[in-house]
Order: C-alpha cells, then sequence, then structure tokens
C-alpha cells in the first residue's frame, strides 16, 4: 500500500490560517514561506510544489464552526490553481442536502467530521462516497459513539483526528490510530494531528496506517518533496 501525505488548508473568512491545538477561535492568517500571503490559492499551490499530493485535505471552519455554507470561492480557486488534485472538505456536513447541494458543485469528496453528526445514518448512507473523520480532544471522543466504535458503518477511508495535537508538535497518537487500524483492517486509515516529520510517517506507517494529513510539518520545512 502507497503511504500518503495529505497536504491540510484550514479556511477562515477567505484566508488560510494556522491551526494549533484545535482552538479554532484563535487561529490567525497563516505567515509561511511557501506563499507570499495566506490567500488560499497561493498557499495550496506552496504546499503541493514542496511536498507533491494527490489529494489536499480542506477544513473550512466557518463552515464547521459557525454552520456557513462552504466557502466555495475559496474552493474553486484552488481548484483552479491545482487541478490535478483531489479535494477533501470538511464543512460541518451533517444533512444529505448539504453534502448533495456540495457534490453538484464537482470540487471535492466531503468529509463528515463525527463531531458534526447526530448519529449514523448519513455516513452509512453515503459509503464509500464521503471520508469518515473520527474526531477526538485530549482522549475525549466526539459525536455519536456509535460511529467510533462500530466498523461496520465506516466508508473505505477513515481520519482519525487528534484535535488537540494538531500545531503543537507533539506527535501523533499512535495508540489510538493503532487501535483503529487494528480494528477495520480493510479500512484505509489516515492520521491527523501531531506529524512532526519522517520519523513520524515511519512510525505510522509500521502500524498499518494509509497515510496522514499534515501541516505544520510542511509549512516549517520538516517535510519536502
Amino acid at each position: 500500500m502507497t503511504f500518503r501525505v495529505i497536504p491540510v488548508i484550514d479556511l477562515r473568512g477567505g484566508l488560510v490560517v494556522r491551526a494549533r491545538a484545535g482552538d479554532r477561535d484563535a487561529y490567525a492568517p497563516i505567515r509561511t514561506p511557501l506563499a507570499s500571503g495566506s490567500a488560499p490559492a497561493d498557499v495550496a499551490r506552496g504546499l503541493l510544489a514542496t511536498c507533491p499530493a494527490e489529494i489536499l485535505y480542506v477544513a473550512d471552519l466557518d463552515a464547521i464552526v459557525d454552520g456557513r455554507a462552504p466557502d466555495l470561492a475559496s474552493l474553486r480557486a484552488i481548484r483552479a490553481a491545482c487541478p490535478s488534485v483531489d479535494l477533501w472538505l470538511d464543512a460541518g456536513f451533517s444533512t444529505m442536502a448539504a453534502v448533495g447541494a456540495f457534490l453538484a458543485e464537482g470540487l471535492g469528496r466531503p468529509v463528515l467530521g463525527s463531531e458534526s453528526q447526530a448519529d449514523s445514518r448519513l455516513v452509512r448512507a453515503l459509503g464509500d462516497r464521503a471520508v469518515l473523520s473520527l474526531d477526538s480532544r485530549a482522549g475525549a471522543t466526539l459525536g455519536p459513539g456509535e460511529l467510533h466504535e462500530d466498523p461496520s458503518c465506516w466508508p473505505q477511508d477513515v481520519i482519525v483526528m487528534t484535535l488537540s495535537r494538531i500545531g503543537v508538535s507533539d506527535g501523533p497518537d499512535v495508540t489510538a490510530l493503532s487501535r483503529v487500524a487494528l480494528s477495520a483492517p480493510t479500512r484505509r486509515i489516515y492520521a491527523a494531528g501531531g506529524v512532526r516529520g519522517p520519523d513520524d510517517l515511519r512510525a505510522l506507517r509500521e502500524i498499518g496506517v494509509a497515510g496522514a494529513l499534515v501541516a505544520s510539518a510542511i509549512h516549517d520545512g520538516k517535510l519536502r518533496r
């Protein structure tokens, strides 16, 4: 299995912000050597030039936190700048209507965050058309327990999102990732939160993880082509 590094963009107010420890209200526009500013298209180009990838993960924080519609203008700008990359979008999707409207735009694949779900019905209904994100913070799972506990409802691609480790260089939650990987050996499991560099990627691959979502390590020059 090819191990995938998936660069990450966090959007807020039409700009890319720097994520840290899941404290979304404190995220500020990013300052990075990979781009001259924080415009989504520029940052996306910089990330992919530094760390080429097939997939780019986008978290639309205005949609996740405030319930707004997805920032389609930013997504279209990213698509125009990076036409060959597949976009995975977490925009707080919680209804089939919202997912259907996004899919109709043809801009990417929806990510269903467990923190945004009331139960498992949407995840089960969409199947492999969506990606599931199993969200947790400081050891506490977010969202319905059945999503975390019942692998039978999971699609092929599953993210283990440890919000409190994002951007703080504490390393990935290997224990949680190992548990999830062992419970669903036929699924592709992706780590999100804490990746510091190549050593962490090697450790994740050894436990059967299919890839990792990464932002800070790329911006800080610890991961490159």
